[in-house]
This record gives structure tokens, sequence and C-alpha cells, in this order.
């Protein structure tokens, strides 16, 4: 676009959006339809750690007692009816750790979801000390029939904070995971560009941990830009009723980022990662019945148009600072 250096953008974005990358990816748009199956956690179940962490709600409401195809096809359904001329969809294990559990009844899940009309891709969400072996074979054969995104669910790479948040496992443990994925991804992809092999892996990382700054946010940034990952979503922590979260913010004893401040760490985020990482998301969206703070979360769109004038303001981009790190 004019005036815009960034090259994979059509619009005013500065950044690789989803969207970007499905309408080059799958021809047009494509939506996702977010499906729970019931997986729970190894760090709520006992196997390393119980209660989760501290921000997390269980599961899905909405999904209690559907199937995956009444899942899918509710979520098609809402998708149809706010965007025209969908490319396909997305099924996307997003409750729990899609890779832990019975691993027979996880291929059949995903093989179901894998076959319902329309979807173009499989997203599987999980943790980085879910990843055996056998796991990896499993989605190697998965990703044999359709594309895959693995996205594991790193949040920060300081050990002191994964040990606040309760997440069960230190940065070691997730490097020993992701590596033997993007391993198994780059032998089966054959060089591809980023997102275009057949397994393709994602991380998440969130912004405003307890006892996290603006310096420990942009080292994540740092860290996870040397690993080269497909995907990056960046999310913003929200306070949830019924966690451990909500009681230390009702006790005083955290306060949330605002809007401002989160928006530049963002874009400083940005200008960090490799300039071809697909930005899945710049926020994240709180169910609204159980968002307590911050508030200003609640509009995405404000915050995104936030992001692309600060970016416009400062003429910056994603990856501009990539190759002076």
């Amino acid at each position: 676009m004019m005036n815009n250096p960034y090259p994979y953008s059509d619009t005013n974005k500065r950044y690789y959006t989803f969207d970007y990358y499905t309408k080059h990816r799958f021809g047009g748009k494509c939506a996702k339809a977010p499906l729970d199956i019931g997986c729970t956690c190894p760090n709520k179940d006992g196997t390393c750690g119980t209660g989760g962490c501290i921000y997390c709600r269980d599961g899905s409401r909405s999904a209690v007692g559907e199937t995956i195809r009444e899942q899918y096809e509710n979520a098609a359904a809402v998708a149809e009816r706010k965007w025209k001329n969908l490319a396909g969809m997305i099924p996307y294990f997003q409750s729990g750790t899609n890779t832990y559990g019975d691993l027979a009844v996880l291929r059949r899940a995903w093989a179901e979801a894998a076959a319902m009309e329309g979807a173009v891709m499989i997203g599987i969400g999980t943790r980085a000390d879910c990843l055996g072996e056998d796991v990896l074979d499993a989605l190697a054969e998965l990703a044999a029939e359709i594309p895959v995104m693995v996205e594991l669910g790193l949040q920060t790479v300081h050990d002191e904070t994964a040990v606040g948040i309760n997440r069960g496992y230190n940065f070691a443990c997730f490097m020993d995971g992701y590596t033997r994925l993007k391993a198994r991804a780059d032998a089966i992809n054959g060089g591809a560009a980023k997102g275009y092999g057949r397994l393709s892996v994602g991380i998440h990382l969130i912004g405003g941990l307890p006892g996290e700054d603006r310096d420990m946010m942009l080292e994540s940034a740092r860290r996870v830009a040397d690993m080269e990952p497909d995907l990056v979503k960046i999310h913003l922590l929200h306070i949830l009723r019924e966690t451990p979260m909500a009681a230390l913010y009702e006790r005083g004893l955290y306060t949330p980022l605002e809007r401002d401040p989160y928006c530049e760490i963002v874009c400083r985020q940005l200008e960090l990662l490799p300039e071809d990482t697909i930005i899945g998301r710049i926020t994240g969206d709180g169910r609204a019945e159980d968002l307590i703070a911050p508030q200003w979360s609640r509009r995405k769109t404000d915050v995104a148009n936030t992001i692309d004038k600060m970016q416009a303001a400062a003429d910056t981009w994603q990856g501009k600072l990539r190759s002076k790190n």
C-alpha cells in the first residue's frame, strides 16, 4: 500500500496479519471454529501441578455437551453471518492441552474436525511439555491430510515469571519441546515459506504478566524471534472471575496495563520479530461475562487502531529492528 514500507500487507497494517496470510494461502479470509473436547492439562491434574496457570479458566461453557460437529457448525454459521464469501474454516482445538490425554481419542477428534466441510487447516493449542514422539508422529500423519498449525503457550521466557504464574515448566523444557516439534515440521515442509508448509508452529506471548516490566516483555519477543516460529500471537493478560489472578487484583496486588502502554510495547515487540512471521493476534478477548479488568480490552478494534496509529507515527513496522539484533 502507498506509503507503507512493510512488504507483507495490502492495507495500512504494518505487520503480517492472519487475514493477509489466509488470503494468500487459501484465497480469502478464513474464520476459526474454536473447539472444546474436554482436554485437561498436566498443570491441573497433578502431573506437574494443580490449579493451572493463575489466569486460566476452564473450557468453553457454550461447548458443554456439544459434539465437534455441533461446535464447528455453530461457529461456521456465526462466521458466515459476519463475513461473506469465506475461503474456508479452521477448526481450532483451543480449550485445554490438545496433545495431552489418550492419543487414540485425540487422533479421532483431529480427524473428525479435518473432515468437516469447508475445513482448510487445523489449529491445535497445546503445551511444549506435551509433545512426545508418539504425539509428533500423530501430528505428522494429520499434516499429510490437511495443513496443521500447532500453537504453544510460552507466554514468557522468564523462569521467575513462569513460577509466579504457575506455568508448570521452565524455559529449557519449552525449548526442548519446541525444538523437536520445529525439527519435525522442517523435515516435513521441505523449505516452504513460513506458514505454507504442511506442519506449522506458533508461539503465544502474554503482555502484562505479574512482575514483568517493559524490558522483560521485549526480551521475550527477542528470544522468540530467534526461534523463527511460523506464527506469534500476542495476548493481553485478562483478569477473569474465579481465578487466582482475580484474587490478586481484588487485593490490590496486581495492576493491569493501561491501553497506550500495552500498545506501545506491542509496537516494539513487532519491530523485533521477523518480518515474515505471521501475527495471529495483537491482543486477546476475554469472555465478556468473566472479564473483570482491564475493561478497555473489550474494544479490540480501538486497540488495533491505536497500534496502527503508533506504528505510522513512529514510521515503524514488523521486523524493522530484527536485523540489528
